[in-house]
Formats: structure tokens, sequence, C-alpha cells
């Protein structure tokens, strides 16, 4: 999953972007409302947590435009504005979901996690062969047995058996599981799948497509 976070005070976003980064969530934060539409218009986001009193671009603008989009991410409104006429308001504005400051930040990640799964692709437990994903508690199995993965490997884990035995390349996977901050001439994506390939057991289930990328048959 990857979310982006658009709010003005950085105390606050940082906070909010390091707490969903202990949950194994890749954040990208922007500082206005401009520069989150530049980003929401270069990278894939599954979420975006947006605050609605933003400098530049107005947060209802920037739901306004990014809200409705075939495939386009999930808005989550933060604001310190959380009266019934607000929260109306929000929603009316495209927003999926709204949540008033100050919060409690167990909620938040709930929202966020219960948002991704609205996305019609996405099931909350998904399964292929041998393998279960429990996407909420964030936990794999393969014939019933627990496997111990970190949070990248478990990010790698479920773009691959969400993508239903398609290739996914190392540049989609370094999108989907790792933040703006990832080199992109990093090995990262190649020694996690390899260590995720080790953990899942025999007989090898991940796929190397040579020139091509990953995938699950």
């Amino acid at each position: 999953m990857r979310v982006l976070i658009v709010e003005d005070n950085e105390v606050v976003a940082q906070a909010i972007a390091a707490g969903l980064r202990d949950h194994g969530i890749a954040v990208d934060v922007a500082g206005d409302g401009a520069v989150g539409l530049d980003k929401a218009g270069l990278s894939p986001y599954d979420v975006i947590v947006l605050d609605r009193d933003l400098p530049v671009v107005h947060g209802d603008d920037v739901c306004a435009r990014l809200a409705g989009r075939p495939g386009g991410a999930r808005i989550l409104m933060l604001t310190a504005a959380g009266s019934p006429d607000d929260r109306v308001d929000g929603l009316n504005l495209g927003a999926d979901d709204y949540l008033a400051k100050p919060f409690h930040f167990p909620e938040l990640v709930a929202r966020v996690d219960a948002l991704c799964r609205r996305a019609p692709s996405v099931s909350p437990i998904m399964r292929r062969g041998e393998l279960t994903l429990d996407r909420p508690r964030r936990r794999a199995s393969r014939n019933g047995q627990l496997m111990p993965l970190t949070r990248k490997e478990l990010g790698v884990l479920d773009v691959l058996m969400s993508a239903d035995g398609a290739v996914i390349s190392a540049e989609q996977l370094l999108e989907r599981v790792w933040d703006e901050y990832a080199d992109p001439f990093t090995n990262a994506v190649a020694v996690t799948v390899m260590r995720l390939r080790r953990k899942l057991g025999q007989p090898p289930l991940i796929e190397t497509v040579t020139g091509g990328g990953y995938r699950l048959p």
C-alpha cells in the first residue's frame, strides 16, 4: 500500500508518516496543495490523506480535482473543521472519508486500511494456490503455516498476488512498496524478492521473468 499525505503542518505530517510507516505502509508527503496535485499525478497511490486548509491550492480544490478519477486513490480528508456540516461538505466534494483533528491514531490507520480495501479489485484476504495473505492483519501463510515476513516482503507479496499471475517489473514494485525517496538504482527489490522467495519455502513460488520482472504463476 502506498499513501500520500498532503498536510502543511510539517510536525503533523511527519508524525502521521512515521506512524503509517511503522505499520508497513509506504508514505510520501506534500506540504501544500499544488505539490500534492503534482505528486498524485506522478505516482500511483492507494489512499491520499488530505488536509483541508492548505496553502497554494486549497484542499477542497485538490479533492475536487482528484476525486472520482478512474483507478485513482481514495481520499481521506483530515482536518480541524469537524462539524457535521464540514463533513457533509467534504464528502460532497468527493472525499471517500472524513476524520476530524484531533484524532486517535489507530482509527486513522484503520480508516486508511478500510479505504484501500474498498478498491473493487482488492480483497482483504487474498489466496493464490498454497498462499494466503491476510491484508488487515499483515500476515501470510503457506498451507496454513504462518511465515515471518518483514513489512517490505509483505508489500511485495501483496503486489504479486494482486497481479493474478501477471509479470510485475522491479520498477513497479519500487513504486508500489517503497516511497519516493527510494534510489531507482537500488538492488533493494532484488534482495527483498530473494529473501521472500527463500521464506516462502519449497518448491519456489516466485518466478523470475528474464527482462520482465517477477510473477506468481
